[in-house]
């Protein structure tokens, strides 16, 4: 049975893959919708590879019983015992655990935890006028046009606008925070992206709230007084994670 274990491993990972990307929208846990035509891609090549491999175990198999009289492979030249070395170490099965894992217990989206580990880095862009608002209120902003304009928008274009935002809940003592994490490419490039709540009594760590309010302005454009910006909530709704969690930066 062991000759199977590669093969096994290729299945495994192959249909792990392929249960995130084509079955379901976990992936988007782990990396950008962009990307969910490769990951496609990569699993059913994954299974190919298993299932080809499959094949040349079974015949190797059947070649080993049509010539079991044959010599085996090697022979222990003190004691004259013969050694068969095709079937490889044992604890190769232990592959198989991670690809188990990601099959049947696909890890969750990172959090509050990772946002808090993380340091608050965004690229410059530089003090300028940003278009005006959509008209009505409130207006829906992600975390980091909220910040963007927070932060760098000399013509203040939110003042006096109702805001509304989605994210998770980050505490930091009695401060607490709207948080979304801001990927690039996948979940190992997420850097946070948060807002100060005033006004409201936080949720619990990692809850996902929909905070509607008005920017609070703090601190001289572009500098370190101005982070992290400040919303005055008039409310927070506890909301469903979103089938997207993370936000593109």
């Amino acid at each position: 049975m062991r000759r199977y274990g590669p093969a096994l491993v290729l299945i495994l990972c192959g249909a792990a893959v392929l249960r995130i990307s084509l079955f379901s929208e976990l992936y988007l846990r782990y990396v950008q919708p962009g990307l969910r035509p490769s990951l496609i891609a990569s699993g059913a090549l994954l299974l190919l590879l298993g299932s080809a491999a499959v094949r040349v175990a079974r015949s190797s198999a059947d070649d080993d019983t049509s010539g079991a009289g044959d010599q085996p492979d090697c022979e222990d030249g003190e004691n004259g015992a013969y050694h068969d070395h095709s079937y490889g170490p044992r604890v190769a099965w232990l592959l198989t655990v991670p690809a188990l894992s990601l099959l049947l217990f696909p890890p969750p989206a990172l959090g509050s935890y990772s946002a808090e580990r993380s340091a608050a880095e965004y690229a410059s862009q530089g003090i300028g006028t940003f278009p005006a608002l959509l008209k009505g209120d409130p207006v829906d902003l992600t975390l980091a046009e909220f910040t963007s304009r927070a932060m760098y928008d000399s013509g203040r274009t939110m003042k006096g606008r109702t805001i509304r935002m989605t994210g998770f809940v980050t505490k930091d003592g009695d401060t607490w925070y709207v948080t979304r994490l801001l990927i690039f490419c996948c979940a190992a490039d997420a850097q946070p992206g948060k807002i100060q709540i005033r006004g409201i009594d936080a949720p619990p760590a990692d809850a996902w709230v929909t905070v509607t309010g008005t920017w609070h302005p703090k601190g001289k454009l572009g500098s370190e007084e101005a982070w992290p910006p400040v919303l005055d909530s008039i409310s927070v709704k506890r909301v469903k994670q979103p089938e997207n969690p993370y936000e593109k930066r």
